[in-house]
C-alpha cells in the first residue's frame, strides 16, 4: 500500500474526484483500506507519501527579495538618481532627505504586503489538535496532522471535520457548512447515498469536508484527502491566485508620474541651461537651481501625500467600526458601484427562528411538543444543537413556557432519533396512569402519511406546507399520539395513528438595518446584488425583505456554467440575485462585473467568500462571525458585522476620494506654478527668483505640508444622493486639469509680476528673491483655502470648518515672519529686510491672484 498517493498531495484529488458516486466497498477498495482502518504501519508508510494533513503555506518573498522588487519601481530608481546627483552637487542634508523619503514608501509597501500573507496562514485555526482515528479496529485520538488517506475517522457533535472524507456510516448526520458553502442551515449526511458524478459541492451529502463541523448525529468516514488536496486548501488556492486589480487613482498616478516626471526633468534641464546661455548666471549656480528645481517640481511626495489621505481615512472609518487592511480600499470604496453581498451572516442574522405557526391556536400545544420532541440542549443561558430545535426551544422561551421544566415533568421512556431516511423523530413520555405520549416532528411528507387523516384533508395539509415553503421557509410538522400502558413499544407502533398537531415555519431572519442600508445604496447610485451558496427560495425571501431587486429571475450555480462569458456578461447587468453558488462562481461573478468597469464591493464571512473577496476592488469581511480566512482575504473588516457599516464607510470614503482630489489639484497647482515662475524670468533673461535653498523650502511648505491639510476637509453637501465616480472618468479629467491651470496662473502671476516689479525697480537679486519668496508663502497658503471646494466659496464653506488648514497656514505665516526678520534666518535662507511697500506689494499681489477664484464661484455657482 505505500504506493497509493503521489509525493505531491493534490495528486490525491488530480487522480480520482468522484468519491460521492462510488459504493461504500468501491470506496474501501479505491482506498486499499478496510472498514477496521489502517495499521500503524500503513498510516505511517502512507503519511511519508501523502505528506502531513496540513495546509502547505506558500513560498513567501524574503525581505530582501521585495525590497528589490520595490526598488525597481521606475519612480524610486528616479528619486535614487535625483538622490546620488543632490550627494555630490548640492547639500548631504538634501541628499539624506530624499533617501529618508525613498525607504519610508519602500517600508510602508512591504510592510502592508506582509500583513496580506497571513490569510493562508489563518486556515490552520480551522482545525483542532486531534481528531478520533480507528487504527488496527481501536479509536484512538492522534494528532490531525497525522492522518493520511485511508484513515477511518469518527464523526461526533460538536467536533470539526480534520479532512475531506467520504461517509461510510451515519446516524441523524447533519453538519455546519455555512462558511464553506454558504448553506445556513445544518446539511443532512447521507452514508448509503450513491449520487451522480455532476452532483454539486453543496449537495455531496455523502461526503464530509474538512472544516466543517457535525451539528448532531454521529458517523464514521474514510478520509480521500488531506492537506493541500482538500476543499479548504483549494479554496484558499483561489484566494491567493487572485491579484486585486488597480484602483482608479493608482491607474491615474501611475500615468500622471510618468508624465510629470518628463515634464519635471525637462524644465529641470531647460531652466538652467537658458539660464547660463541666456541669462548669463554662472553654470555650477545654474546645475544646483537646475538639481533643486527638479526635487521641487519632481512628484515624490505624491505617495506620501496618498498615503496620508488614505492612512487618515483608514483610523476615520476604525471609528466608525470599519477596520481598514489595505489602504488602497479607502480610495476605492468611494468609486463603487455594486456591492455583492452575502446572505447568510451579513444580510440575515444567521439565527434561525419560529416565524410561522398553523394554525397557530395549536400555538401552544405545537411549541410543547417542540420543546420535547427535541434533542438540544441548555447552555450558558442560551440553547445549543440542531439550529431549528434551538429555534423551537427559543419560541417556547418567549411564548411563556418553560422548556426544562416541562422536559422534567415527563419521563423520557424512548426515543427515535432523526435520519435522513425517515425524515422524522419522535420521543416516548411515560404518563402518571401509565399510558405513553409519543410525540413526534419531521419533514410534512414524512409525518404526514403516519397521521389518522383523511386523504383529502392530508393533501390539504401538503399543500399549505408546499405554500409556505414557497416563501422560503424550512417547514416542519408536529403530532402525537397517546397509546396504552406498555412496557416497550417499537418505532413503528409508535409511530402509528398520529394526530396532527399543526406545521411550524423556519427563516433566517434579515438584521433589522439590512433594509435600510440597502435603500441607502440605491440613493448612492450603488446596486446591491446578493451572492448565496443558499436555497433559490430562501434566497428570494430575504431579497424581498431587505429591498434588494426580484423582478428578474434567480440564477443558479449550475445554471451560470452553461452561460458562456459573453452571456455571463449580459446576465450579471441584469440579476440581482444568485443562488447555489460555490466560490467559483463567486470569483466569476465578480470578474464578470470588473469587466464591464463595475467596482465591486464584496462582503463576506465564510471560507468560500475568500477568493471573491481578493478578487474585488474592495473586499469586506465581518469581524465577528467571518472567518478568519475571509478576515485575512478582506481589504476592509466590520467589526459589529452590521451591514449599515459598511453604507457609512462608503461614505467616508467619497469624502476621502473627493479630499485626495482636492489635495492633488493643489499639489499639481503649486508644481505647474513653481516651473512657470522659474521659466518666465529665465525667457526675460533675468536671474531666477528663488536661490535652491528658498526651491526646498518651499518643497516642504508647498507639497506635502499643505496638500496633506485637505484630508480635514469636511464632507460637502448632498454627498451620499450623487452617483459614485464613473470609473472610465479618468482621475485627471478635463475639469481637474483645466482647474490647475487656472489657479497656477493666478499664483503665478502673483508671484513673477511682483518679483519682476521688484528686479526692474531695485535691480537687487536678494531684495527681489525676497518678495518672490515672501508673495510664495502667501499666495500659497491663501490658495489653498479657495480650492477647498471647485463650487462652494470659502464663506459658505466657513473659514473655520477646517481647523487642521488655518494650523498651517499660521505656521507658514509664522515661518515667514521669522525668515524675513531675524538676522540668523536671514543669513541661511537668503533673505533681507523689505519695505513697507515692498510688504504691501507681496501681500497684494497674494490676494489678487488667488481670490480671484473666489469672485469666480460667486458668477458661476
Amino acid at each position: 500500500m505505500s504506493n497509493f498517493v503521489a509525493n505531491d498531495s493534490t495528486a490525491q484529488t488530480e487522480k480520482f474526484n468522484n468519491w460521492h458516486s462510488l459504493s461504500r466497498d468501491e470506496i474501501f477498495q479505491k482506498l486499499k483500506s478496510r472498514p477496521t482502518g489502517l495499521t500503524e504501519e500503513e498510516a505511517a508508510a502512507r503519511l511519508i507519501q501523502s505528506g502531513p494533513n496540513n495546509l502547505r503555506p506558500q513560498k513567501h518573498e524574503s525581505l530582501w527579495e521585495k525590497l528589490l522588487e520595490e526598488i525597481r519601481e521606475p519612480m524610486i530608481l528616479l528619486l535614487l538618481g535625483t538622490g546620488i546627483l543632490y550627494s555630490v552637487w548640492g547639500e548631504l542634508s538634501d541628499a539624506l532627505t530624499i533617501f529618508a523619503v525613498i525607504f519610508t514608501l519602500i517600508g510602508l509597501e512591504i510592510y502592508n504586503e506582509r500583513r496580506a500573507e497571513k490569510a493562508i496562514a489563518a486556515l490552520g485555526k480551522l482545525a483542532e489538535p486531534t481528531a478520533p482515528v480507528l487504527r488496527n479496529g481501536h479509536y484512538q485520538e492522534i494528532k490531525i496532522e497525522a492522518i493520511g488517506p485511508g484513515d477511518v475517522i469518527l464523526l461526533q457533535a460538536g467536533r470539526r471535520v480534520p479532512a475531506d472524507a467520504r461517509l461510510i456510516e451515519s446516524f441523524s448526520l447533519a453538519l455546519e457548512e455555512a462558511a464553506l458553502t454558504g448553506e445556513a442551515l445544518p446539511v443532512e449526511k447521507e452514508a448509503t447515498a450513491i449520487l451522480p458524478e455532476t452532483t454539486s459541492l453543496a449537495e455531496r451529502s455523502n461526503l464530509v469536508f474538512a472544516g466543517s463541523s457535525v451539528s448532531r448525529g454521529r458517523g464514521r468516514a474514510i478520509v480521500y484527502a488531506t492537506g493541500g488536496a482538500t476543499e479548504l486548501a483549494r479554496i484558499a488556492a483561489l484566494a491567493r491566485g487572485v491579484r486585486p486589480p488597480r484602483t482608479p487613482l493608482q491607474i491615474a498616478m501611475r500615468e500622471l508620474t510618468r508624465l510629470l516626471v518628463g515634464v519635471a526633468l525637462g524644465f529641470s534641464v531647460l531652466v538652467p541651461l537658458l539660464g547660463w546661455l541666456v541669462g548669463g548666471q554662472p553654470l555650477q549656480q545654474m546645475i544646483l537651481v537646475g538639481l533643486s528645481l527638479a526635487f521641487a517640481t519632481i512628484p515624490e511626495e505624491m505617495p506620501i501625500l496618498i498615503t496620508l489621505v488614505l492612512a487618515l481615512g483608514g483610523y476615520r472609518l476604525s471609528r466608525r467600526r470599519a477596520i481598514v487592511k489595505r489602504l488602497r480600499a479607502v480610495e476605492s470604496l468611494g468609486a463603487i458601484t455594486v456591492i455583492a453581498t452575502d446572505k447568510t451572516g451579513t444580510l440575515t442574522q444567521n439565527r434561525m427562528q419560529v416565524s410561522q405557526i398553523y394554525p397557530e391556536s395549536q400555538q401552544a400545544a405545537l411549541l410543547e411538543v417542540g420543546v420535547l420532541c427535541n434533542e438540544a440542549i441548555q447552555q450558558n443561558q442560551d440553547y445549543v444543537g440542531d439550529a431549528l430545535e434551538v429555534a423551537l426551544l427559543r419560541a417556547a422561551l418567549a411564548a411563556g413556557l418553560n422548556p426544562e421544566a416541562l422536559r422534567q415533568k415527563y419521563s423520557l421512556v424512548e426515543e427515535f432519533s432523526f435520519d435522513n431516511q425517515r425524515k422524522r423523530m419522535s420521543s416516548v413520555y411515560a404518563w402518571a396512569d401509565g399510558r405513553l405520549w409519543v410525540v413526534a416532528k419531521g419533514a410534512p411528507e414524512a409525518i404526514l402519511p403516519l397521521c389518522a387523516l383523511p386523504e383529502t384533508e392530508r393533501e390539504a395539509k401538503l399543500a399549505k406546507a408546499a405554500e409556505m415553503a414557497g416563501q422560503g421557509w424550512r417547514i416542519l410538522a408536529l403530532a402525537s399520539a397517546v397509546k396504552p400502558a406498555q412496557s416497550k413499544l417499537s418505532q413503528e407502533v409508535a409511530e402509528q395513528n398520529l394526530n396532527f398537531i399543526g406545521l411550524v415555519a423556519f427563516s433566517d431572519p434579515p438584521r433589522s438595518e439590512a433594509a435600510p442600508a440597502i435603500a441607502a445604496c440605491r440613493s448612492a447610485g450603488i446596486r446591491p446584488i446578493m451572492i448565496t451558496g443558499d436555497h433559490p427560495l430562501t434566497a428570494r425571501k430575504i431579497a424581498a425583505e431587505v429591498g434588494l431587486d426580484v423582478s428578474q429571475a434567480i440564477i443558479t450555480g449550475p445554471e451560470l456554467d452553461k452561460l458562456s462569458e459573453e452571456a455571463l456578461s449580459q446576465t450579471v447587468q441584469r440579476v440581482s440575485i444568485f443562488a447555489r453558488t460555490t466560490p467559483e462562481h463567486k470569483l466569476r461573478i465578480v470578474q464578470a462585473l470588473s469587466a464591464q468597469g463595475e467596482r465591486v464591493a464584496v462582503t463576506g464571512d465564510g471560507i468560500n467568500d475568500a477568493p471573491a473577496l481578493a478578487a474585488a476592488d474592495v473586499g469586506v469581511a465581518m469581524g465577528q462571525s467571518g472567518t478568519d480566512v475571509a478576515r485575512e482575504a478582506a481589504d476592509i473588516v466590520l467589526a459589529d458585522d452590521n451591514f449599515a457599516t459598511l453604507v457609512a464607510a462608503v461614505a467616508e470614503g467619497r469624502v476621502l476620494f473627493a479630499n485626495l482630489k482636492k489635495a492633488v489639484r493643489y499639489y499639481l497647482a503649486c508644481k505647474v506654478a513653481l516651473i512657470g515662475v522659474m521659466l518666465l524670468p529665465t525667457l526675460l533673461g533675468v536671474p531666477v527668483p528663488f536661490a535652491p535653498i528658498q526651491i526646498i523650502l518651499l518643497e516642504l511648505f508647498m507639497d506635502l505640508a499643505a496638500s496633506a491639510t485637505f484630508i480635514a476637509e469636511p464632507a460637502e453637501k448632498n454627498l451620499m444622493n450623487r452617483p459614485p465616480h464613473d470609473p472610465k472618468i479618468p482621475f485627471m479629467d478635463k475639469f481637474m486639469i483645466s482647474s490647475i491651470f487656472m489657479s497656477a496662473a493666478g499664483l503665478l502671476a502673483a508671484v513673477a509680476g511682483a518679483y519682476l516689479i521688484t528686479w526692474y525697480n531695485s535691480g537687487n537679486l536678494a531684495q527681489a528673491q525676497t518678495v518672490a519668496f515672501v508673495t510664495w508663502l502667501l499666495g500659497h497658503v491663501l490658495l489653498a483655502l479657495n480650492m477647498r471646494s471647485e463650487q462652494e466659496n470659502l464663506f459658505r464653506l466657513g473659514l473655520f470648518s477646517n481647523k487642521l488648514m488655518l494650523i498651517w497656514g499660521g505656521a507658514a505665516v509664522l515661518f515667514l515672519l521669522v525668515a524675513t526678520f531675524l538676522p540668523f534666518a536671514q543669513s541661511a535662507l537668503k533673505t533681507t529686510n523689505l519695505s513697507l511697500n515692498e510688504w504691501l506689494l507681496s501681500v497684494a499681489a497674494a490676494l489678487l491672484g488667488t481670490f480671484w477664484l473666489e469672485v469666480r464661484k460667486l458668477l458661476l455657482y
